[in-house]
């Protein structure tokens, strides 16, 4: 990376040098002819649907590097017009809020612009501009003209480029273009603004990601620190007393919103400094003053004060919400995240967050009120006369700053406890609704603009983190409900024996497993055990595990024999060729001839508990797995039976761990076993299963017990 003519050149993945330059100075002359704060230009990855951040102006790339690569499916302007071949403008704070709720979050009450750029009828990236909120809400027609012909001229040059087997592909990092002067200062000039700054109580100036370039004497006399120590270093890191949070990310929202903030900091209990920090595209100066801690006599002391908690303070609370909200995979998760991270940042005392479900409203997570009170609203029709309703089907949120004013639009309404301010906020993604958030206050609020469009900008989160948690349960449910009809609802009654069996499914975040039992009559006095695991945890392995379940029970009820009955389920495993394979033990239990045939498929050993007590891991000759094979052979081992006998057979679950050996997970489960009381099957199944029938699992569990009664 090396710096030429005040510009940051990164050198790119592919193209050449003078093709890059060549777009640098079309990328700042639709800068100029804008007058955009910011612009970025990204560029389509060659057989990925991902835009990469290639080019910036006016900002951070510290602050914009998680905007690096956006996929083109994403809810961001650029985005958008890639996928809609079209300019994209958001003049409206609310608007941004409401339809670009990530954007927002950065760069609250922006005006945005967002143009695709063709190479013939190809798209091949966007160019996005930021102005202040100062902007009109319509983009003139000189600023249009002027995006125009930029991706006019762009367009082409990446043709030509890739024409010449030179295509500009973007590095890892974007090529940051410094602001132009307007002109350059004489050194009379230079010296008197240098003047001018040592003779402020304290300036000091940082580029765009945040490091100090220049600081005054009194600067330094008041941070405590000297000027050379810090030259280059970024404030927050180098002063102990302003590393939280706040400094760092007022500066980042001064960079990103391009307007001046002021807060003051106490580095000690008698010091009190006020920063006021003013920006512009090159980077932003600081300001200082130490407040007086004693006013003169008959004067009053003024504190700047702080920015108001809704400007800055949360703002560091709401990235981390939106990170929280990723992971969140139940709604369950999304209303305690919502509970503890964003009612603080706002000083909320109640929530209620509701899903819409087949023209109706659920209550599905709460703080501040009782499940009595909220059940008087759940269910409600979304055709109901009520705010939550209003909101969601008119996709426009509805803020009350007192109850007052609350019970003039709405007569019937009712109070809850203390509350005197509320916010109704729609949770739609891409006109679908999908729920309503509703934040109430114990104290009036007024509700301002800014305060509003973040409201508004959170509830597009927490409705992307929503509609993914209601479709994960769904799933969820969908994949117990198969795998629960795919196993057998009931074992059989088979006079001489007591059987039992379980089957849990693995934790959340898992698919359907493949783990499957049976037990099956062959006779008046004969049964058949089975039990079997094949590899995956999808719906491809749910669809195997039926097929094969009934293949075993088919050729079982036939009275086939163990060996016979795999070799046959192997053949119909490798006709199918499913691309999986399975394990799978099989035991016939002859009563009249007290005899019991085993053989196995490449599965766990069975545990087989004597009625004395002594409990042991049957060895049975290795089997290949099903599927593998064709003309595979798998020997049957024949035992006696006798009355108190019990087999154990289970699948992997039970017995792998993170470095456990599995013989010595085998050997704890036959010691387990053989202490356990001897009492009903069921009583020893739970015994069997210990722990893992409370504790969150990585696999799926199925386990059959079957004992001879006589």
């Amino acid at each position: 990376m090396s710096r030429k003519g005040g510009d940051v050149v990164v050198s790119p993945a592919s193209g050449s040098a003078r093709d890059w330059k060549e777009m640098a100075a079309l990328f700042r002359q639709l800068v100029t002819d804008t007058d955009a704060s910011s612009a970025m230009l990204f560029l389509l990855l060659p057989k990925e649907p991902v835009l990469q951040l290639s080019m910036l102006y006016g900002t951070s790339w510290t602050v914009l590097s998680s905007w690096a690569r956006i996929h083109v499916e994403e809810a961001i302007p650029a985005a958008e017009a890639t996928r809609e071949r079209r300019l994209v403008w958001v003049g409206d704070s609310e608007e941004l809020a409401l339809h670009y709720p990530r954007l927002a979050l950065m760069v609250p009450e922006h005006a945005v612009a967002a143009a695709p750029i063709f190479s013939g009828e190809v798209v091949q990236g966007a160019v996005c501009l930021l102005w202040p909120p100062s902007h009109p809400v319509r983009l003139s027609p000189a600023e249009e003209a002027a995006i125009e012909t930029y991706c006019g001229r762009a367009g082409p040059l990446l043709e030509r480029s890739t024409r010449r087997g030179h295509p500009l592909l973007p590095g890892k990092r974007p090529m940051v273009l410094a602001a132009q002067r307007s002109r350059t200062p004489d050194r009379a000039e230079a010296l008197a603004a240098h003047d001018y700054a040592m003779r402020l109580p304290g300036a000091m100036s940082l580029d765009l990601e945040g490091r100090i370039t220049f600081v005054s004497d009194a600067a330094s006399d008041l941070l405590g620190v000297g000027t050379a120590d810090l030259l280059g270093a970024r404030p927050w890191e180098r002063l102990w007393w302003l590393g939280g949070p706040d400094f760092e990310e007022r500066f980042r929202a001064t960079v990103i919103g391009h307007r001046p903030a002021r807060f003051t900091v106490r580095p000690a209990p008698d010091v009190c400094l006020s920063f006021e920090l003013y920006p512009d595209p090159s980077g932003v100066s600081i300001h200082m003053a130490a407040l007086p801690q004693t006013p003169p006599a008959g004067q009053r002391r003024h504190v700047l004060p702080f920015v108001e908690p809704t400007e800055i303070k949360p703002f560091h609370q709401l990235m981390h919400l939106a990170a929280s909200l990723t992971e969140t995979v139940r709604v369950s998760d999304v209303a305690d995240t919502i509970a503890n991270q964003f009612l603080p940042a706002f000083g909320a005392t109640g929530l209620v967050l509701m899903t819409a479900s087949e023209g109706r409203l659920r209550v599905v997570g709460h703080r501040g009120y009782s499940t009595a009170f909220l059940s008087l609203f759940d269910g409600r029709s979304l055709t109901s006369d009520n705010p939550p309703a209003k909101a969601l089907t008119g996709n426009s949120p509805l803020f009350f700053a007192s109850f007052a004013e609350f019970q003039q639009k709405y007569p019937e309404a009712v109070r809850y406890g203390s509350k005197n301010a509320w916010a109704f906020l729609p949770l739609v993604i891409r006109g679908r609704p999908v729920g309503i958030l509703v934040l109430s206050f114990d104290q009036p609020r007024r509700f301002p603009s800014t305060e509003r469009n973040l409201l508004i900008s959170v509830a597009g989160l927490v409705a992307q983190a929503l509609d993914r948690a209601c479709l994960h349960e769904a799933r969820d449910d969908l994949a117990r409900t198969l795998q629960t009809g795919l196993l057998p609802q009931r074992l059989p009654a088979v006079p001489g024996l007591r059987a039992a069996a379980r089957y849990l499914p693995a934790a959340h975040g898992m698919d359907i497993g493949g783990d499957f039992y049976d037990l099956i009559r062959c006779g008046t006095a004969c049964a058949t055990a089975v039990i079997g695991d094949v590899q995956g945890h999808n719906v491809g392995a749910a669809a195997v595990m039926g097929q094969l379940r009934t293949a075993v029970h088919t050729h079982a009820a036939l009275g086939m024999r163990p060996d016979d009955l795999l070799a046959r389920t192997n053949q119909v495993m490798c006709d199918f060729d499913p691309g999986l394979f399975a394990s799978c033990l099989c035991v016939q239990l002859d009563l009249v001839r007290r005899r019991a045939l085993l053989a196995t498929a490449g599965h766990l050993p069975p545990l087989l508990r004597h009625p004395d007590g002594r409990t042991e891991a049957l060895a049975l000759p290795p089997g290949l797995l099903l599927g593998i094979v064709a003309d595979a052979d798998y020997p049957a081992v024949d035992i006696p039976l006798s009355s108190g006998l019990t087999l154990a057979l289970y699948t992997d679950g039970l017995v792998e761990a993170p470095g456990i050996d599995i013989d010595d997970a085998i050997g704890a489960l036959a010691d387990r076993m053989a202490r356990a009381p001897n009492d009903d099957v069921e009583g020893l199944t739970e015994t069997l299963l210990g722990d893992a029938s409370h504790n969150p699992r990585t696999d799926d569990i199925a386990m059959l017990l079957v004992r001879v009664t006589n």
